[in-house]
């Protein structure tokens, strides 16, 4: 651990929160003791509600390394991640994490995500936002193409 790179994570988020590019998060990813990319909440300034400062982070790192796999790395995050960075992070395999503030923090000032914690171990029909499976049949039938397919790059 580095906490000089939990101190870029937290200004990060601060120079973009006073900045108006959205909530006070920031990140910073590192490999072999230097920054690969940075990311800050850009939710509102984009119109985009992935655009968390992990999410930003992990596709800034990605885009240097021209890689989608950021194995050897950590990231730093001035807040707990959310459910969707969390996988976000798992996705690009990051190796650690280390966070600052904590969900609980975050639920304090008015960014509770919680309730999707809560959401994801719901079987399918008890959740919130209702889901219909349609259409198996023909995606499936794209899933077998994709097991067979002899050029495919695996992640």
């Amino acid at each position: 651990m580095n906490k000089d790179f939990m101190m870029r994570a937290i200004e990060l988020s601060k120079i973009n929160m006073h900045n108006g590019a959205g909530g006070p998060f920031g990140s910073v990813i590192v490999k072999d003791g230097k920054i690969i990319g940075e990311g800050w909440n850009k939710v509102t300034s984009t119109n985009d509600p992935t655009a968390h400062a992990e999410v930003v982070a992990i596709r800034d790192a990605c885009d240097r390394a021209q890689n989608f796999s950021l194995e050897g790395s950590e990231i730093y995050t001035s807040c707990e991640p959310c459910p969707m960075c969390l996988a976000a992070i798992y996705w690009a395999r990051i190796d650690k994490i280390y966070y600052a503030n904590t969900r609980g923090d975050a639920a304090f000032i008015k960014f509770d995500d919680d309730f999707i914690y809560q959401e994801i171990p719901k079987e399918i029909k008890d959740r919130k936002i209702p889901m219909e499976q349609c259409g198996h049949t023909e995606a499936y039938e794209v899933f077998k193409e994709w097991l067979n397919k002899a050029d495919k790059i695996h992640y």
